[in-house]
């Protein structure tokens, strides 16, 4: 088992911070580097793992796009598959679309027919929630195609914009929230 106090000192220290990005009074935080360093890496993973690996996930869903980084990782490490959760006009064939609103303006979101059975069971990731209009788009979008949202997972959580408020099932952040 994975002590989460360490990885989260791991992690902090290879997040890069950059204030005023994308623009005035915002604080990024760039998860980027922990991909250039494969023990950090490993690291997140394994806790994501321990994490998951209980909820017994038929399907991890990634969303688009940092979502993609870790979500097919985690889905091979568990024995079970991806499913990406994409922006319109990414994806082939038929899909379901759920419109959500972002903290500056309008989004869809597109997830393929075909993807997920009745009856799987989804963990949705993503790096971070901030309002939740994604995450909870992508909710949308898994209990329309049948499956069940079992939890949603990210490594960081804006606590001020109260976004786990909109998703309809329990969430976990690796890192805690931000003020």
């Amino acid at each position: 088992m994975v002590d989460l106090t360490e990885v989260q000192k791991e992690l902090k220290k290879v997040i890069a911070v950059y204030p005023d990005f994308p623009k005035k009074g915002i604080l990024f935080e760039d998860i980027l580097p922990i991909f250039q360093n494969p023990d950090v890496f490993r690291i997140m993973i394994d806790a994501l793992k321990d994490h998951v690996k209980p909820l017994a996930p038929t399907v991890i869903v990634g969303l688009d796009a940092r979502g993609f980084l870790f979500g097919p990782t985690l889905a091979l490490e568990l024995g079970v598959s991806f499913v990406p959760v994409r922006k319109e006009g990414k994806l082939a064939g038929e899909v379901y679309r759920a419109v959500y609103q972002k903290e500056y303006g309008e989004d869809v979101f597109c997830l393929q027919k075909s993807a997920i059975n009745k009856g799987d069971k989804v963990v949705i990731v993503d790096d971070i929630i901030a309002t939740g209009g994604s995450a909870a788009a992508a909710g949308q979008l898994v209990t329309e195609a049948g499956g069940i949202v079992s939890e949603y997972v990210f490594l960081m959580e804006l606590l001020f914009l109260n976004g786990r408020e909109k998703l309809n099932a329990p969430v976990f952040t690796l890192m805690g929230g931000q003020e």
